[in-house]
């Protein structure tokens, strides 16, 4: 019997990455309260790479605990600048300071993949990418999210690099797909080893 595979995650992004893979799925949105799971664990000296995982995780479980012998994928993305974890902005000025911020800055995503069945986690990755901004004009910031619009307002660098956001860069290291949010090829991968893909 072929195995179900289910992406615990609402995001358009991750759903057409493992489409465009030929990977037969289904997605739901898992139902957790991101900043809630982030407080429980704050202080603890947690890094912004355990914490992608530990969300990933949440996400997973949400899904897995309903979905008896299905197996989960849980993804989650976090941005930091040195040891500070950002979040998505919540509105054009917040971007607008956001990119500011970043600018003549690297920075790194982490994001973090699971494998879950039945609540247990049965493998997980980080993936890591390194982006360094160029120097922006603040005119030129205010004129790029005037092009970009709410776009801006769905990812925590308040840019979209598959989009109009690579203007903003000057130096990228690291998988494409890890930047996008989801470290794809160690996750077909492991697909594979486990019998749920073909190959």
């Amino acid at each position: 019997m072929a195995t179900t595979i289910v992406l615990a995650s609402g995001s358009p992004f991750r759903r057409k990455m493992l489409e465009d893979a030929g990977l037969v799925f289904e997605a739901e949105k898992p139902e957790i309260d991101e900043r809630a799971v982030e407080a429980a664990v704050e202080g603890s000296g947690v890094t912004p790479e355990d914490l992608a995982l530990i969300l990933a995780e949440a996400k997973a479980l949400d899904i897995s605990q309903n979905r008896p012998g299905a197996l989960v994928i849980g993804t989650d993305q976090t941005l930091s600048l040195g040891d500070e974890v950002l979040h998505k902005p919540r509105d054009m000025e917040e971007a607008r300071r956001r990119l500011l911020a970043l600018s003549g800055k690297a920075h790194q995503l982490n994001s973090a993949v699971v494998l879950m069945r039945d609540g247990d986690v049965i493998w997980s990755h980080v993936g890591v990418a390194r982006l360094t901004m160029r120097d922006l004009e603040p005119g030129f910031v205010g004129r790029h999210l005037s092009r970009v619009g709410d776009k801006a307002l769905s990812s925590v660098g308040a840019y979209q690099i598959e989009g109009e956001g690579i203007q903003l860069f000057e130096k990228i290291e690291g998988d494409h797909f890890t930047i996008v949010g989801m470290p794809l090829l160690p996750l077909l991968a492991k697909l594979r080893e486990l019998g749920a893909l073909d190959g």
